[in-house]
């Protein structure tokens, strides 16, 4: 098998006030504001609020590299071009990764920009006038909620990290402190996601928002990471309780873009293509497609052939989640061609859906020696997708079947490194890698700029 610095900036970029249309929610900054005397009332909170959705549509994050790097070094994916855009995506690959590469920099770079735009709203929410009171409780849900994603991710790619927040008027407020324990970040996003929990709403308002069940499911696999299994069992069976979400009957209505949003999707990165000028669609499509199949295609983050295989020819999801080239060559079909233009792509990226909280539920409950239960789980997305029941029948068979699932179903959501790394099967499944792997490195810029941050072991 195969295998910068951070700067807040003083000036702070705005979004549009909210329109018409739902999927211009989260638009890129059109105006700036000085962040002194901002915001000042509802309006301008509603602003800054949308700027900080607007942060995770950053290449840095999903709208291009958060994806590639939490499935090109698994076994899920590869590049099919190592060599293409300078050797990011190939280093990935290739377990090559260097300090100064420009995925490992934006992602950690883009994350905290955005925990900046939470950490303020956070901070001067409380002295602004809402019209509901209901609707401010809400608003910092959203911000803990982003935040704790944010970090959860920081943590589980690079380890200890520096743990910030309160808003930052001056980085070098923060330079010789170094890097916080990977305890005490886990301790944060606990505690983030615990409060959205109580404040966040069980139905958004408008699609894309954050709700209850997205923090309940954040907070269960922060759990499931942690190995407390008890406790993400709890918060799972909140949100299949909530009767908010469902599977939905046919895997090709999921990912469908004139679906988006539906039932089964728990929390997702809106992205719409023909808006502002093509502005806020993502490149995903054109550099996730195998090469010379769409203009300007590179063969980033392509299914491998071992993955293809795994599915059956009953197996509904084949065709429709992945399919093959007329050469053989495997690509996600989980998104849509653009039909503007071909960096302009209109698919959502989904962070969180109801086949993972299923899914996730067969884990625990098998870790926990529930096996008919577990069973129960997994046989219920086999199911969905045309197949009989499992024939695992041992917590070590369960183990794997559940594993393999995860794999046919999650395909292309960026879980797979994750799963490796917290069912502790990197190294086994990934050969020729070692323990210094399992981390990305720290940006080299961030530690040239402040030398408190120290580099992983191994780069």
């Amino acid at each position: 098998m195969k295998k910068n610095i951070i700067i807040i900036p003083a000036v702070i970029g705005l979004l549009l006030t909210q329109g018409a249309c739902t999927k211009e929610l989260f638009q890129e900054p059109t105006t700036e504001k000085n962040a002194g005397s901002f915001p000042r009332n509802e309006t301008e909170a509603e602003e800054y609020i949308n700027a900080a959705y607007g942060n995770l549509q950053d290449p840095g994050l999903y709208g291009l590299y958060m994806p590639a790097i939490t499935e090109i070094p698994s076994d899920n994916t590869y590049d099919e071009v190592p060599a293409n855009d300078d050797g990011i995506y190939g280093q990935l690959d290739q377990f090559t990764v260097v300090p100064s590469n420009k995925i490992i920099m934006s992602t950690w770079q883009q994350s905290y920009y955005a925990i900046q735009k939470a950490n303020l709203v956070l901070n001067r929410i409380d002295k602004i006038t809402y019209a509901a009171d209901a609707t401010k409780e809400a608003r910092k849900g959203e911000m803990k909620f982003i935040r704790a994603l944010l970090y959860f991710n920081l943590v589980r790619l690079y380890g200890d990290v520096p743990l910030v927040t309160q808003e930052t008027g001056d980085p070098n407020v923060y330079f010789g402190q170094g890097r916080n324990a990977a305890a005490d970040v886990y301790t944060q996003i606990k505690k983030d996601l615990t409060e959205a929990i109580a404040q966040l709403p069980a139905t958004a308002t408008q699609k894309g928002r954050v709700v209850k069940t997205a923090a309940q499911t954040l907070l269960a696999k922060v759990y499931l990471t942690l190995l407390d299994y008890s406790s993400a069992k709890t918060l799972l069976n909140a949100v299949v309780s909530s009767g908010q979400h469902q599977l939905l009957g046919n895997p090709a209505d999921i990912f469908s873009i004139s679906n988006e949003n539906n039932a089964e999707i728990i929390f997702a990165v809106q992205f719409a293509s023909g808006v502002n000028g093509n502005t806020e669609g993502s490149a995903m499509f054109q550099i996730f497609s195998p090469s010379g199949t769409q203009t300007g295609a590179k063969g980033h983050n392509l299914p491998t052939k071992e993955l293809y295989s795994l599915y059956t020819s009953a197996d509904r999801r084949k065709g429709v989640y992945v399919d093959v080239t007329a050469a053989g060559v495997p690509f996600c079909k989980k998104l849509t061609k653009p039909t503007t233009v071909i960096t302009d792509g209109g698919s959502d990226v989904v962070v969180l859906r109801y086949a993972d909280v299923i899914l996730m539920l067969a884990e625990v409950e098998n870790e926990l020696g529930n096996t008919a239960m577990a069973i129960n789980y997994l046989n219920t997305i086999r199911a969905r997708a045309g197949l009989a029941g499992t024939t695992a029948i041992t917590q070590d068979d369960l183990r794997i079947a559940i594993a393999t699932e995860r794999r046919l179903e999650l395909i292309g959501e960026g879980h797979r490194w994750f799963d490796l790394l917290r069912t502790g099967k990197a190294l086994s499944v990934i050969s020729n890698i070692d323990t210094h792997n399992l981390l990305m490195p720290v940006p080299q810029g961030q530690i040239d700029t402040d030398p408190s941050i120290k580099q992983n072991p191994g780069y």
